[in-house]
């Protein structure tokens, strides 16, 4: 197995990034996570930092070294990193449950499947051509249905930010889960925030993929969307990978796990709840600790089910 990845996650011109991307890959399989913590609800980043480390965590159990039945585990992952968000809410007392939209893909043996809850999105891109991608889970995408407003409409709409499906939420999400997909080599899937994605057209994303590597494209993309969105630009979060690019193949870029041991699973986290420091909130040392201490917590317990 051999690909090339990308990951970052930026504030933009929030006080804090409530995004949290990651990936995990065992000898013959990848997993990539991208979660948005909702900013209308109280703790969202941890919401989402709860949703990356459980849907890893239920990886690392599961690879040995592929995932058996890859649409159940993406749907059973994504739920119970509901009822993590869930459980940590009733723990503390919360009036309210954090609340975080999620996509992830899993790849191996030459196919992908992915799943969704939410806006966070998935292009599936051939030769810089979209070959698909998720259907947000928000009103505005409901109007686009129905043909009451363009997509270029969407983006400054006033129902923009109403989303009916989550993870926390009080109501049990919807879990999309994509058809087996057989993949072929230079194939690239970006996973983006709306903070990305609302900003940058997809024909400028699948013009970028074609043109550069994903490791000099992402990092161009992300400064033009942080541009587009100016002062109050929302958090933008990319993880993008190209699948066995033939181009790339010798560069030290890529990743090649044909060697490693069959027990063995690397795990690479962005944006952690530690993070939090210096993001312009008050919050002590002291307080972080036991943040991720708690959060730790509800991994253990639904990470392992």
């Amino acid at each position: 197995m051999r690909f090339t990845i990308f990951q970052d996650s930026a504030k933009g011109g929030r006080q804090s990034n409530q995004d949290r991307v990651g990936y995990s890959y065992s000898r013959d399989a990848l997993v990539i996570i991208l979660a948005d913590g909702m900013g209308g609800h109280v703790q969202g980043e941890v919401a989402a930092e709860i949703a990356v480390r459980v849907i890893m965590s239920r990886f690392e159990r599961a690879a040995k070294p592929i995932i058996r039945k890859p649409p159940e585990f993406l749907n059973e992952a994504l739920m119970a990193a509901h009822r993590a968000i869930e459980d940590y809410a009733f723990e503390h007392g919360m009036f309210e449950s954090p609340r975080t939209t999620c996509v992830t893909c899993l790849v191996q043996n030459d196919h992908a499947w992915w799943a969704h809850a939410g806006d966070s999105r998935l292009y599936l891109l051939r030769r810089g051509e979209l070959v698909a991608q998720t259907r947000d889970h928000s009103r505005v995408q409901h109007l686009i249905d129905a043909g009451l407003i363009t997509a270029k409409a969407a983006v400054d709409h006033p129902e923009r930010n109403k989303i009916y499906s989550c993870l926390g939420g009080s109501i049990t999400p919807q879990i999309d889960t994509s058809p087996e997909t057989p993949l072929r080599r230079g194939d690239t899937f970006v996973l983006s925030s709306d903070g990305f994605w609302t900003q940058l057209a997809t024909l400028e994303v699948g013009d970028a993929v074609k043109t550069a590597s994903i490791l000099e494209s992402m990092p161009d993309l992300m400064t033009l969307a942080a541009a587009r969105g100016g002062p109050t630009s929302d958090n933008i979060s990319v993880v993008a990978v190209t699948w066995e690019n033939q181009e790339l193949a010798e560069e030290v870029s890529s990743i090649s796990t044909d060697t490693m041991p069959l027990d063995v699973v690397t795990t690479q986290l962005n944006g952690p709840l530690s993070d939090r420091k210096g993001g312009g909130e008050d919050v002590s040392d002291v307080e972080i600790e036991k943040a991720i201490q708690e959060i730790q917590e509800a991994i253990r317990r639904y990470g392992k089910e």
